[in-house]
């Protein structure tokens, strides 16, 4: 049964599969989002804490190291990325995935590097999240279903070089070989689909 987007029943998997470090720390400030995940990943089996903000889920962290984390990447108080890094420190054969709305390839790249395992989409659902704390290291992620369009590899592309540049749009400008109004221009459009 789904409850929106975060699977809580019918579960697809044994028990038995997990490891036998099974905890788990989610960081989310979206409080319902957060609360059904956190009840569909117990429902698999997980020893799940949780927190809503940076400073919690670097206090979770240095409380008790996970073998599991979820964390979004963009919390009120700053970034997920300081948790994934702060847990690759203390932990490093954690498992971590990153959970975003705000998805392109400079953040998930940067995700990868502090130690993260993968880097999904929000809203996830909750068996989404359970294959890719358990996928074996050497597996390869299935293609995806809707593969990105030429105008969003373009974009994406704008976007790493933007962050790259630290977000200074003349920098980015020179560095691509474009005019600044013509990349300020594109960097105040959407994402193209």
């Amino acid at each position: 049964m789904r409850e929106d987007n975060v699977v809580t029943e019918d579960l697809s998997f044994k028990q038995d599969e997990l490891p036998a470090d099974r905890s788990l720390v989610i960081v989310d400030d979206d409080r319902a989002f957060l609360q059904r995940l956190a009840r569909a990943m117990e429902l698999r089996g997980f020893e799940v804490r949780f927190g809503h903000s940076v400073a919690e889920g670097i206090d979770l962290i240095r409380e008790k190291a996970p073998a599991f984390a979820v964390v979004d990447m963009r919390l009120e108080d700053g970034s997920g990325l300081d948790v994934i890094a702060e847990l690759a420190r203390l932990k490093p054969d954690s498992r971590a995935i990153v959970l975003t709305g705000y998805g392109n390839i400079a953040t998930a790249v940067t995700a990868v590097k502090l130690g993260a395992v993968d880097y999904l989409a929000k809203p996830a659902d909750a068996d989404d999240v359970t294959d890719a704390l358990l996928a074996p290291s050497d597996s390869k992620a299935p293609p995806p279903e809707n593969p990105m369009s030429a105008d969003r590899v373009r974009w994406e592309h704008i976007q790493r070089v933007y962050e790259l540049c630290n977000r200074n749009v003349s920098e980015t400008a020179r560095r691509l070989n474009m005019h600044r109004r013509t990349l300020q221009r594109i960097l105040a459009k959407r994402a193209p689909k």
